[in-house]
This record gives C-alpha cells, sequence and structure tokens, in this order.
C-alpha cells in the first residue's frame, strides 16, 4: 500500500480481506494485526485498514532517516486471518510506503553565512558556500539558491553559481566578478535565498556576510631548512644551543613571527625550551647520553597574520658523549700456535700475513669516545688487522688479528716483546696498553733474492757475440749450503722462446752474455728470466726478470712511400694552402728517426720561394695564389734529413699540375665593334656574311665556345652558326633592309658557371660603297646606341610608306569633294541658262571655284638639253640632328650652326660624284615637314648623346637603356 505522510488519523489505507479474496459479513473471519500498530489498525470485522492517531512523520522514522528512495521507506505489519473459534489462523506480512510531501522547508545551518575573501583576489576566484538541509527528498528537495545583493552593490562584484555534484546534491559558489579592495569596501552583506521544488515550494534566506580581509601573501622563511647541533651530555639547564632564525617579507602583524615546536615528542618538551620571539633553543632538563642520544623535531615559525602563514625547519640534536671510560686491551690464542702466561711461540717459516694471536679491545663510551685506535708499538713484523669486515660491528666493541708483516729470521731475532696500544678518540683521549712475547722458531726459510725483481738493460745493436749484457746477483739471508747459489737463463712466463741460442749465464758469477749480432729494426726487446737456487734441502730459489732492450745506431735512411709524388691543384687557390702531402719514413728510433723535411728546387728553381713544406705532417703549401694560364706544371725535390750522426738523408719528386678553371671569358678578336662588312643586295640565301673569331685562355670545357646571336636581327635575317661563328644570310633582302645593320653577337663558353662576351658585328646593306665616312658615321653613333635598341636597314622606309598612303587618302578625300562642289555649280549654272539664256561669244565670268592655273614658273628647271638636272646620289639621304644648347644645331656635314630653336630637323646631304648611291632607299617623294623630337629623345648638349659609353675594344657587354623603341620615339635611325 502507499500513504502520504503528515495525514490526519483514520485514513483508510486498503482492505485486507479483498486484497486477499476473503469474504466477510458472516462473522465468521475475523482479523487482526499482529505488528505496526503503533501507526497502522485494522477492522476485526471487514478488514479495512487505517492510520490510528498518531502521526507519521517520514524523516522521523527511524527506518527513514538515511533513505532518499521514495519506494524504500516503508511500515512493515502484520496481519492474521482467524477461523471460525479460531479452528485456523493464516498470517499474512504487509507493506505501506510512506510518500514524502513537502512539510519541511530548507534551511541554512546559521542565518548569518561570514565568508572572509582576501583581497587583490583574481577575477573569477570561486568560493564554496555553506548548503542549506532540507529534510524532504527528490523534488521537495532544494532545487535553487539564489543571491539577493543589496541596491549599493550591484556592481556585479559578486555572482552565485550553482554546481551540480557527484551525489546530486547542488554546491552553492561565490565567484568574484570584479576587483576587491578593502582599503576602499571591506565588507559585503549580501541575501542567499534556497528553494525547494514542492508545491507551493518552501524557502528561507539566509545573510551572507562577505568580509574582505588584508593580503598575507608572504610565509615566514627559515634561514636553513635543517638545524644541526652537538650537546654535551649533562649540560646545565639554561645553556644555549641554538637560535632559529626567520625572516618575513610582510610588515606588520602579518610580519611579526612566533616560534613554536611542530612535530616533537613529548621528552623534546620535557628537555627543551624554545623562546617564541627570539627563537633560541635552550637546555630546560639535564640530558643524560645513555637514555637518548639524539633528539629530531620540527620547529615551526608562524606569522600573526589571517589566516597565518608559517615555514617549518627540522632540528637534530645530537647529544654528545662524555669521555669517561679507558680502552681494556684482551690478547687470546688463536688458531694451532699455542699461547701461554703471555708467550706466543712461531716457527720462522710461517708465511707473511700469518695471525698468532687474537686481540679484542673495548671501550664502554660511545660515539668519538668510544672509537679505539689500537696499534703495536716499535719496529716488529707484526701488525694488527680487524678479524672481520662486517659493517654491524660495533665501534666501541672491536676485535684484531696479530698478524705477521715480514718473513720472521730466526739468526737475526730469536724474540719479540710486541707492545699493543689502544687510544680512544676522547678530548682528553684514554689510553691502555698489553704486550705479548713472540719466540721465534729456526728454519730453511731464505730463498735467494734478487736486488730488483725486473732488471731492464740497454744494450747497442750491431754488437760484437760473446759480448757481456749484465751481471745479475742474488743474495741469501741463511748461512752455508742454504746460502750457496747457482744461476740458470729460463723463459720468461710472458714469453715462450727459450733464450739459450742468443745470451748464456755464467752459472757461479752471473755475468749474461750474447751470442749473436742483434738488429732492433728486426727485434728491440728481449725478456728472459734468471732462476737463483741455493743448496739448502729442500732447495729454495727466486728469480728476477732481464729485460734487455737493443738501443739503435742510425743504420737506416729515409724512405719515401713513392719516389716521384703527383699532386693536382685547382688554379686560383687561395695562398698558404695545402697542395698536397708527402710521405716519409725512418725504421731507426729516437732521434736517429726524428726527420727534417725541405723543399729543393726544381732544374729551373721552379718551386723557389713558392712551396713550403710543414715538418710535422709532410704537408706542401703554396705561397702564392696558381694561374695556369701562366704556368701549367712545377718539379721540385723534397728532401728528408734524419738527426743521426753521422745524418741520413733521401729525396722525392714532386709533380703539381694545376688544373684550369673557368677564370677568363671569352675574347673576340674579330670583328671589330667599330668595323663593318658590306653585303650587296643581291647577295644569295647561305651567303657567308662574316666569321665571328673569339678565343679562350683556359682549356676543355672552360674554352668550349659558343655563338649567338641575342640582338639587332629584327627581321631574321641573319643566322650565326653556334660553334664556328659563321654568320650567313637566311632572310631575303628588300628595299626595306637597305642600310646599316647592327648585330648583337653572344660569345659563351661551356665552364661552371659560364662567362661571356658581347660583339657587335656592323653589317651595311648596299651595292657599293663609295662613301665609307657616312657609313662609319653611322657604326660611330650606333656604338652610342643602346643595345636593346635594334639597328636594322632603312629607319624611313615604313614611315615613307605610311605617309604615302595619308597623302593618297587626303588626296582622294579632296576630290571627291571638288567633284560634289562642281555637280553643285553646274546644277545652279545650268538653272541660270535656262532663266536668261545662252549668249554666244560671251566670256563666263571666272567662277570661284575654279581650281587655280599653277606658276609655270614654278616648274623643275630642266637642263640644257631638255632633261631634268641629275642630282647627287647623297641628294636625299636623311639624317635626324640632336639639338644644341640655345637653339643652335650641328650640320651634319660642315657642323654649321642652325637657328633652329630646339628642335631636330631632317636635312638632305649633298655627296660628291663618289658617294654611294643611297637614294633608292634614303629618298622621298615631297619634302619632309620639319619633326619635333618626342621628350624621350637623346638631350641637347652633344651632337651624338651618349646613351651607354662603348670602351674601344671588342669584348663589352652590351645593356639596354630605359628608352622604349616605337614608331613615336625619335633616335639617330628611327
Amino acid at each position: 500500500y502507499r500513504l502520504a505522510e503528515e495525514g490526519p488519523a483514520d485514513i483508510r489505507i486498503g482492505n485486507v480481506a479483498s486484497d486477499l479474496g476473503i469474504v466477510t459479513g458472516s462473522g465468521e473471519v475475523t482479523f487482526s494485526l499482529e505488528s505496526g500498530s503503533d501507526y497502522l489498525k485494522i477492522d476485526n470485522m471487514t478488514g479495512e485498514l487505517s492510520t490510528t492517531e498518531r502521526r507519521i512523520d517520514r524523516e522521523k522514522l527511524p527506518q527513514c532517516q538515511m533513505i532518499f528512495d521514495e519506494n524504500e521507506c516503508f511500515l512493515d505489519f502484520e496481519v492474521s486471518v482467524i477461523g471460525p473459534s479460531q479452528s485456523w489462523v493464516d498470517l499474512f506480512e504487509g507493506r505501506v510506503i510512506i510518500l514524502d510531501i513537502n512539510d519541511n522547508t530548507p534551511t541554512f545551518p546559521s542565518p548569518v553565512l561570514t565568508l572572509t575573501v582576501e583581497e587583490n583576489r583574481p577575477v573569477g576566484t570561486l568560493y564554496l558556500l555553506p548548503t542549506a538541509t532540507d529534510r524532504d527528498f527528490g523534488r521537495n528537495g532544494i532545487e535553487r539558491y539564489e543571491l539577493l545583493q543589496e541596491p549599493a552593490a550591484r556592481s556585479s562584484v559578486f555572482e552565485l553559481q550553482v554546481a551540480d555534484t557527484l551525489d546530486g546534491e547542488k554546491q552553492p559558489q561565490l565567484i568574484v566578478k570584479g576587483p576587491l579592495d578593502r582599503e576602499q569596501r571591506d565588507s559585503y552583506e549580501l541575501s542567499l535565498r534556497v528553494r525547494d521544488g514542492g508545491e507551493p515550494a518552501r524557502s528561507s534566506q539566509a545573510i551572507l556576510r562577505v568580509l574582505i580581509t588584508d593580503v598575507n601573501d608572504n610565509s615566514p622563511r627559515f634561514e636553513k631548512s635543517i638545524y644541526e647541533a652537538d650537546l654535551a651530555e649533562n649540560s646545565s639547564p639554561g645553556t644555549p644551543i641554538l637560535q632559529l632564525r626567520a625572516t618575513d617579507l610582510d610588515v606588520g602583524v602579518n610580519g611579526q613571527i612566533e616560534y613554536v615546536f611542530g612535530a616533537a615528542t613529548e621528552s623534546v618538551r620535557r628537555l627543551l625550551r624554545l623562546d617564541e620571539t627570539s627563537g633560541w633553543l635552550s637546555v630546560l632538563h639535564r640530558i643524560d647520553r645513555e637514555e637518548v642520544n639524539q633528539l629530531r623535531f620540527t620547529v615551526m615559525a608562524r606569522d600573526r597574520g589571517q589566516p597565518p602563514k608559517t615555514d617549518k625547519a627540522t632540528v637534530v640534536l645530537n647529544i654528545r658523549d662524555e669521555n669517561d671510560n679507558v680502552p681494556t686491551i684482551d690478547i687470546r690464542k688463536i688458531g694451532r700456535i699455542p699461547l701461554r702466561d703471555g708467550v706466543a711461540s712461531v716457527a720462522e717459516d710461517v708465511l707473511v700475513d700469518t695471525p698468532i694471536a687474537l686481540v679484542q679491545v673495548s671501550d664502554r663510551d660511545q660515539g668519538e669516545n668510544g672509537v679505539v685506535t689500537c696499534t703495536v708499538v716499535g719496529d716488529v713484523p707484526f701488525q694488527l688487522k680487524p678479524a672481520s669486515e662486517g659493517e654491524g660491528e660495533p665501534q666501541n666493541k672491536r676485535k684484531y688479528f696479530l698478524h705477521t708483516s715480514a718473513p720472521l729470521d730466526y739468526e737475526a731475532v730469536r724474540d719479540y716483546n710486541v707492545v699493543i696500544v689502544a687510544v680512544d678518540s676522547g678530548s682528553p683521549s684514554l689510553s691502555s696498553n698489553n704486550s705479548l712475547l713472540v719466540r721465534v722458531g729456526d728454519t730453511n726459510d731464505n730463498p735467494p733474492v734478487f736486488s730488483q725483481a725486473v732488471l731492464e738493460v740497454s744494450f747497442p745493436e750491431n754488437n760484437l757475440p760473446g759480448e757481456r749484457v749484465a751481471t745479475v746477483v742474488a743474495t741469501d739471508a741463511d748461512s752455508g749450503k742454504n746460502a750457496e747459489i747457482t744461476y740458470s737463463l729460463e723463459a720468461s712466463p710472458l714469453s715462450s722462446e727459450a733464450p739459450g741460442g742468443i745470451f748464456s749465464i755464467d752459472p757461479d758469477s752471473g755475468d749474461v752474455s750474447v751470442q749473436a749480432v742483434l738488429d732492433r729494426e728486426q727485434r728491440d726487446t728481449y725478456e728472459f728470466q734468471v732462476t737463483a737456487r741455493d743448496k739448502g734441502i729442500p732447495s729454495l730459489q727466486g728469480s728476477t726478470t732481464v729485460v734487455v732492450r737493443v738501443a739503435d745506431r742510425n743504420d737506416n735512411e729515409p724512405r719515401f712511400m713513392q719516389d716521384v709524388f703527383t699532386f693536382y691543384v685547382k688554379e686560383n687557390l687561395q695562398p698558404n694552402s695545402p697542395v698536397g702531402m708527402v710521405t716519409v719514413m725512418d725504421f731507426d728510433k729516437g732521434r736517429n728517426a726524428e726527420l727534417s723535411l725541405s723543399i729543393q728546387p726544381g732544374d729551373h728553381d721552379q718551386a723557389a720561394g713558392i712551396f713550403s713544406i710543414e715538418n710535422d705532417t709532410g704537408t706542401i703549401f703554396s705561397t702564392v695564389s696558381f694561374d695556369r694560364e701562366q704556368q701549367t706544371s712545377y718539379t721540385f725535390k723534397v728532401k728528408a734529413v734524419d738527426g743521426g750522426e753521422p745524418p741520413r738523408s733521401a729525396t722525392a719528386t714532386v709533380s703539381l699540375f694545376v688544373m684550369d678553371e673557368n677564370d677568363n671569358a671569352p675574347t673576340v678578336t674579330f670583328p671589330s665593334n667599330s668595323s663593318y662588312t658590306v653585303l650587296p643586295p643581291s647577295s644569295n640565301m647561305r651567303t657567308v656574311v662574316a666569321t665571328v673569331v673569339a678565343t679562350d685562355a683556359d682549356t676543355g670545357l672552360n674554352a668550349d665556345l659558343n655563338y649567338s646571336i641575342v640582338g639587332g636581327n629584327p627581321f631574321k635575317l641573319f643566322e650565326i652558326d653556334p660553334a664556328s661563328g659563321v654568320v650567313s644570310l637566311v632572310g631575303k633582302l628588300a628595299p626595306k633592309h637597305y642600310g646599316l645593320h647592327r648585330l648583337v653577337v653572344q660569345v659563351n663558353d661551356s665552364g661552371q658557371p659560364p662567362q661571356s662576351t658581347t660583339a657587335l658585328l656592323h653589317v651595311f646593306v648596299n651595292e657599293s660603297l663609295s662613301n665609307a665616312t657616312v657609313v662609319e658615321s653611322q657604326v660611330a653613333r650606333s656604338l652610342h646606341t643602346p643595345l636593346a635598341q635594334d639597328i636594322a636597314g632603312d629607319p624611313s622606309y615604313e614611315l615613307s610608306k605610311q605617309r604615302l598612303s595619308i597623302v593618297i587618302g587626303v588626296v582622294a578625300g579632296i576630290m571627291t569633294v571638288i567633284l560634289l562642289i562642281l555637280v553643285v555649280v553646274m546644277a545652279r549654272y545650268c538653272r541660270s541658262k535656262s532663266k536668261h539664256g545662252y549668249e554666244a561669244g560671251k566670256k563666263d565670268h571666272e567662277d570661284f571655284f575654279t581650281p587655280q592655273q599653277h606658276d609655270k614658273a614654278k616648274k623643275p628647271k630642266k637642263d640644257k638639253k631638255g632633261k631634268k638636272g641629275k642630282q647627287p646620289l647623297y641628294s636625299s639621304i636623311v639624317t635626324v640632328e640632336a639639338s644644341k644648347p640655345n637653339g643652335q644645331r650641328y650640320d651634319s656635314v660642315n657642323e654649321k650652326l642652325s637657328d633652329s630653336p630646339g628642335i631636330g630637323r631632317y636635312r638632305s646631304v649633298n655627296g660628291g660624284p663618289g658617294s654611294p648611291d643611297l637614294a633608292r632607299h634614303y629618298k622621298s617623294s615631297s619634302p619632309l615637314p620639319t619633326v619635333q623630337l618626342h621628350p624621350q629623345s637623346p638631350t641637347a648638349g652633344k651632337k651624338h648623346q651618349a646613351v651607354q659609353d662603348l670602351p674601344p675594344a671588342n669584348t663589352f657587354v652590351g645593356a639596354g637603356d630605359n628608352i622604349s623603341i616605337g614608331s613615336d620615339h625619335c633616335s639617330e635611325y628611327s
């Protein structure tokens, strides 16, 4: 069943009988509520289930305190169905789910909520606010929070944000949205309202008081993170130990520091005192090292800011021991060596480093006071060594073995009184001593001994057989037969070669002799062993290693790796650059193999002052930069001299070949820039005009030349063979092609990077050449004309054709107009005649429109034979003259000054009878009007303005200027 909480009494919940399918009404079946009667009741006859007088509050039910699922909060009950006279009884269990209603108001933990916010917090800083509680749940629980700001605070300094937590709760958060300045305003009072989702909704609110506090943004800082000090035990109370110092960059209460114990045990607080103002740490009660040997704790430095900031430092206090105990020494037997009543018996043949007694040293003190140094006093062949190397052995209790440190010799010393002294490290130190008497037993224990374990001997090569190399001597500390020694040679342990074939030894004297001639270059070291045996029983022996080092003599000449060294270098190499390296060696050693290299001049003294050689590496350097075009190879000798006495030497030949680089541009030898070639107009196709001849000082690909025409061939009349430089005519010559052609020829080599030269080839197209002066003047002018401007043929040919077309058109137009006028006049005249009639013999008045007759006197005169006067060939040659200053101009022939005001003018030049026939392609059918020069024309001041100064030679690179070429531009050729 389901039932809402807080309902009144007697609310019907349900009918158990009907729900169980039991028929009631006869009174034979009754119902009884067996459990749940605190809040429920049942009608015995009808089975009607209802509530009692006790109000059901879901939030107060114990079983529903932590339940947030409405289906999980319920009341269990039991109902028994009883038959007639209780002849049978059935027990049923039931459950009433208690439904939540909105009967609780959400509340804050306090009516006034205080939040402290530091000034200068950045915008966006988030603070968690206390959450409200609502005993209801689900939709009746908390639904939202609201922030009600006072009117003066509506500057959006704060903003409320509600976040959903992982457990489904709502968390109010206050966000800083504006600047906070405590000095301007130190608090804000806001209202925080909470609402639930019930119907009707319940709400409550609390005052949110935001306090703006001063910023304590600097923490105290200790000078050290760890303070360590030593304190003597039993120090009197009040003894200062150390002072802890911390600094705080803040001022006022935020910079006031107090010192307190941090993580410290009760014993630390009981034994030590910390001054909270000065930071002095002192003794409060006496400290016993045996009770505690170290105190380790932390001290906090805390400022008085709100909230306070802290720093901590670790203090390590070591309790220093007082030295009040004397070390003790106990000597006992060890192993099979007997020791009784302080006397130990040791045979002299015991091995060195044999333990003969056990010594135990102890000190009751600790630390340095308990660290004991134990030594053997006096010059005796015994020493102490630790009995164990374990790190766990206590410092104040150690065990030592008394070892023999040298062989014992009964013949030398029979008894040793060994005194052992133990000293602790206290201050002042305490010491004690004990002694042991060692008695030595005699044995044959001394083998022959050499004074040196390795004997090195230097012996020169090229010796005579049988020469003495060295004498070895061994000694024996024994006497009698035990001291008699014989010598023999044996192979060295490091060499299996027997020395008997080369060296021998006298068995009694120890003289070592050589039986063969030694050569250091074949072998420079011999090593063998000399053994000395005594005649004792058992016999003892000793040995030494003899190393014979064969000394060098200067018996080998220097030797070059090659008799002739050949090197190839590029020309234009920087001076002092390496050009080659020679290798030389000397099989001798030491000073005999120290070589000195030098350059020896060749037959023609080619290398004098040009080459140098580095003595250490054999590197040859050049002092000059090579030029293959001047010299292609060098030959010289290199001499090597060793440092022996007398010195030996050797020489080698060095051949150096200079490799070519593309460092020379082609040079045009023909034609020159000022020369020209005459080409008749009747020349056939493929006629050879000229041959451009060029040379290159380089070789190989760097001197492989190719030719090309790069300018001055707008009509494609000429072609040049790329390999031979032969210029041929490939187009048909027309009248417009008559005159001077300037071909710009470029010669390139095949080097990397390639180099080039530009030359001018002038071709004068005409039947003959009678007046060379005019052509030469045109060639001279072309040298001052930019290369970008083409000079090809008659410059006025196309212009004359254009003018002729214009004249024909104008004449045709005028004739048409005249014809129309005549038609009109005739029409009017006929109309007048028809009116007045025609009178015979009457002369008409001259009509205004009748064409005027030309004056016969103005006709050209004829010569005496009735023919036209014969004009010279140069009568119509037209040139363009540049204006001179002050309106004067140059005459092209006789340099007469004219008064033309600053303009160029076409003039005919009258040549003599020997002048070339240029009239045919320079002649104009009508007098040419005065032509105004374009502003881009060369300026006044010189007859021929030099746009580009060309060198007198023919090895220049032409470059065009920015004067454009067009029909409306005037120049010397257009």
